[in-house]
């Protein structure tokens, strides 16, 4: 993989969770570009096997883990694979999370009569499932946290150590329709900063990273419809995005690993960066 430029992480094992996605996939093939030996971890273990396979053809070295990040026993387990064949974490990628159908409205807006009950199939704020908000929030702030538990202990022994949050845009600005993944994100940016100034005394660096508007196999359907052609959606977003296109992800691939350097960054910690073609700083108008 060509990358912006590189940073020496040479002998460093990095661990990705969520890696078998479009996004984190792409950022584990950049830190095995720059040296370091990457576990991709995913709930999907064919997912996470194909993107380690894709860094072992490119000439890195990258070992596929099957995890959920929800549970502690499985962090575990997939903590001790690491160590065995790669060797402790220095680096860790915090990728996973998602939305849920369950934990989105239908509508932008309320009206009056989306009360009534007419409209079989619409969910408004009042129809919201807790289950589908406890599934969101979880997956993607303890789907955060716990990880972090799991995979920092051997960094603090060392006294060194990075780890890298995968926020949102809609920490800053809530979308519409989302309220369960804006508010799981929002906790993201928060945690990563509490965690920061946690860890400040035993070497370790936490920072985040705030993607804008990125095509990947979660958000498709969202932004695009079948013929290729833009949703009604995906318009707005492209229009209210000054750059007008959407990310690849290869256009995270500069901030990460300027994060992932302590020669680079090493005076930096707490921080959330938006990578967003403009998106927080528009009005709309």
């Amino acid at each position: 993989m060509n990358v912006p430029f590189k940073v020496n992480l040479k002998d460093q094992v990095a661990l990705v969770t969520g890696g078998g996605g479009v996004l984190c996939s792409t950022m584990a093939r950049a830190l095995a570009a720059c040296g370091a030996k990457i576990a991709v971890a995913d709930l999907r273990q064919d997912a996470a096997e194909a993107a380690a396979a894709l860094i072992r053809n490119e000439g890195g070295v990258a070992i596929s883990v099957g995890c959920n990040v929800l549970e502690k026993q499985s962090l575990a387990t997939a903590n001790d694979k690491v160590k065995k064949e790669l060797g402790p974490i220095d680096i860790l990628i915090n990728g996973a999370g998602g939305n849920h159908p369950k934990g989105t409205t239908s509508l932008e807006y309320l009206r009056k009569e989306d009360l009534s009950g007419a409209a079989k199939d619409l969910v408004t704020f009042y129809d919201l499932d807790p289950k589908g908000i406890e599934f969101v929030f979880n997956l993607n702030f303890l789907g955060t946290l716990l990880p972090t538990q799991a995979f920092t202990r051997e960094m603090v022994a060392k006294g060194k150590g990075t780890v890298i949050n995968i926020s949102s845009m809609n920490a800053f600005r809530p979308l519409t329709k989302i309220p369960a993944y804006s508010g799981a994100k929002a906790a993201v940016s928060n945690f990563t900063q509490w965690l920061a100034v946690h860890f400040s005394k035993v070497g370790i660096r936490v920072n985040a990273i705030a993607p804008g508007f990125f095509e990947t196999d979660q958000n498709r359907d969202l932004l695009k419809n079948r013929d290729g052609s833009w949703t009604q959606r995906g318009n707005t977003i492209r229009s209210h995005t000054p750059m007008g296109r959407l990310g690849m992800p290869e256009d995270l691939v500069g901030a990460l690993l300027w994060l992932t350097s302590d020669e680079a960054s090493g005076f930096v910690t707490g921080v959330v960066i938006p990578i967003d073609g403009g998106f927080a700083a528009f009005s709309g108008v």
